[in-house]
């Protein structure tokens, strides 16, 4: 069986990147497959997001707006099944649960499956709303395979000087280390994999300090593990025990990757004992050492590919897809199948919204338009000049809707588009139609860059033509087509023989359109020059670093705070070991500021 722990950043970029949800999963070849911060919101589940043949989902999805949290992290595993009824597959869970409290409910508004298995003393110890807080950011999926309770957890982050975040990373793992104990106990064998955003010794980090093992959450890390007395073996580490700058993150927005120089915080634990009857209890006998065949890191999936182009050598516009972690897999040997079960009912094939059957307001508010449509079909089935009856409108509406469900667009602007088709066929050819349709349309369009470099044109609205003598309000007529009898305009003033040229003069639509693409191209070359000229500027005034004289690149800081805001410049290499003198040399300069200095 194996088993593969992933940080896709985003579950709809990776399956943008592999082209489809099943593709993504079958990269893997893996019976089961965790997903981390996948960045969806419940509301947001559909079938391309949450369902692929041949594989069983479970999903875990942010339910507080905290912060700014919500479709910020999230959980999903996928267990590759060929069967989710009767089936005695390890791989398909006998039951699932949401979160590690047992306070959240899932989709079908019932108490989650595992409820006698959790911690009875966990609300004399813990507030309820202090549980029902730590479980509602969608860090948990647990599944259990019969022969083991499997955790997928996205450990929460937290900065050195955020203090209420701290306070409830420090929960997070209190309670969840409560929940350990209580099913090993119950002599269950645990499995958990996920970022947990925790590298527990110096061996695991590029730039480790000297106090960097005295953090509360490495101390806490290794306090679980077999090495000190606990239950749990880190099994990477276990089977690579002197491997270094075997990381699983990299930086995202430094270039990391391209010198290796990241952290390792994907892992993949696990408790308890061995399946073999006649050695259960044995010395040396449990789950890591006689069922982990092996366990390592897939860097083929990094951002980063060996003979990219680095970015400060050209290969700035090279864009590299992928998440900024790497997957970590296992592989277990042994493990038999089990008793005929169903999939659980917090499987995702059962959300109702991921099939279309749950209602949503915008889905009300169509129907409702569809009918007070369909009524007006009927009103107008009278009228001889379309020959519409009520049956033949009835018919455009079904057909619309199937149309539209393929399409995506919505059945009542199918329908009104149809009408306007039909009504506007004697309106395409009044003169001057097209003129107007191009100016609605302009009227409505964003503005571009280069249109705030281009002086706004002088053609034929201004207050009144030299040569001609028209005033405004006659160029607009002639513009429009309106001009059908010289005879009944009254506000001309030139003569007869004047006249008489300037009807024969007058501008047809070609000419138009010709003007229009000249001024077109006029504004394209002036916006074209003006950006050279900005772009001439702005790289005079970008320093060089100190460390390659190379120029800078630019950055704006985005944590709240005084700096709010504020641009400064920074070396353009990729960060690295700072005894590598191809890496990021520290150079950093406030845009203000009149000099640099190192970091």
């Amino acid at each position: 069986m194996k088993i593969v722990t992933y940080n896709v950043n985003g579950l709809r970029s990776r399956i943008s990147q592999f082209g489809s949800l099943p593709k993504l999963l079958d990269s893997f070849d893996a019976d089961i497959i965790c997903f981390q911060e996948t960045k969806l919101r419940r509301q947001e589940l559909t079938a391309d997001l949450a369902v692929a043949g041949g594989y069983e989902s479970f999903f875990s999805c942010t339910r507080t707006s905290d912060r700014g949290r919500m479709g910020y992290s999230g959980v999903a595993t996928f267990c590759r099944v060929k069967s989710a009824f009767s089936s005695t597959e390890v791989a398909l869970p006998i039951a699932a649960q949401e979160g590690f409290t047992g306070l959240v409910e899932n989709s079908q508004n019932r108490k989650c499956e595992a409820r006698n298995e959790i911690v009875d003393d966990l609300e004399d110890e813990f507030a309820k709303e202090e549980l029902l807080k730590v479980d509602s950011e969608g860090r948990c999926i647990i599944t259990d395979h019969g022969h083991f309770v499997l955790f997928n957890l996205y450990g929460p982050r937290a900065e050195c000087n955020d203090e209420e975040r701290i306070q409830f990373k420090l929960t997070f793992f209190k309670i969840l280390q409560k929940r350990w104990e209580s099913l090993l106990r119950r002599g269950r064998r645990i499995i958990v994999v996920g970022d947990l955003n925790i590298a527990p010794t110096a061996m695991d980090c590029c730039d480790a300090g000297p106090d960097f093992e005295m953090n509360e959450f490495r101390r806490w890390f290794r306090s679980i593990l077999v090495e000190s007395g606990g239950p749990f073996s880190d099994v990477f580490r276990t089977k690579h025990p002197d491997r270094r700058e075997a990381y699983t993150c990299w930086p995202q927005n430094t270039g990391a990757e391209v010198f290796n120089y990241g952290t390792r915080i994907d892992h993949i634990l696990c408790a308890g004992s061995c399946l073999h009857e006649e050695h259960h209890d044995l010395q040396g006998h449990n789950l890591m050492t006689c069922h982990v065949e092996e366990c390592d890191i897939l860097i083929q999936y990094k951002r980063w590919k060996p003979g990219n182009t680095v970015r400060w050598k050209g290969g700035r516009s090279i864009k590299l897809e992928g998440s900024d972690h790497a997957p970590v897999f296992t592989r277990l040997l042994e493990i038999p199948d089990i008793s005929e079960h169903s999939t659980s009912a917090l499987s995702a094939r059962y959300i109702p919204m991921i099939h279309g059957v749950q209602q949503t307001l915008v889905s009300i508010l169509t129907k409702r338009k569809l009918a007070e449509q369909i009524r007006s079909c009927e009103m107008s089935g009278s009228l001889s000049d379309e020959n519409i009856t009520s049956e033949t409108c009835n018919e455009r509406v079904k057909r619309s809707s199937n149309d539209c469900s393929i399409s995506g667009v919505s059945p009542v602007e199918s329908c009104s588009s149809n009408q306007e088709s039909e009504g506007s066929k004697q309106s395409k050819s009044m003169p001057g139609n097209e003129t107007m349709k191009k100016a609605r349309k302009s009227q409505g369009s964003q503005l571009s860059l280069r249109s705030f470099f281009q002086r706004s044109p002088n053609p034929i609205n201004n207050a009144k033509d030299s040569n001609s003598g028209i005033s405004i309000s006659q160029a607009d007529v002639l513009q429009s087509g309106g001009l059908s009898d010289t005879s009944s305009v009254v506000d001309v003033q030139c003569s007869g023989s004047q006249q008489h040229a300037l009807n024969s003069s007058t501008p047809t639509q070609d000419d138009y359109e010709l003007s229009s693409s000249t001024l077109e191209r006029e504004k394209t070359n002036a916006a074209l020059l003006e950006w050279r000229r900005i772009q001439e500027v702005m790289q005079n005034s970008i320093p060089l670093c100190k460390g390659h004289s190379e120029p800078c690149v630019a950055r704006v800081v985005k944590k709240q705070g005084p700096n709010f805001g504020r641009r400064f410049y920074v070396c353009a290499r990729a960060e690295g070991p700072a005894s590598n003198p191809e890496a990021n040399c520290s150079y950093f300069k406030w845009a203000a500021s009149k000099s640099g200095h190192l970091r």
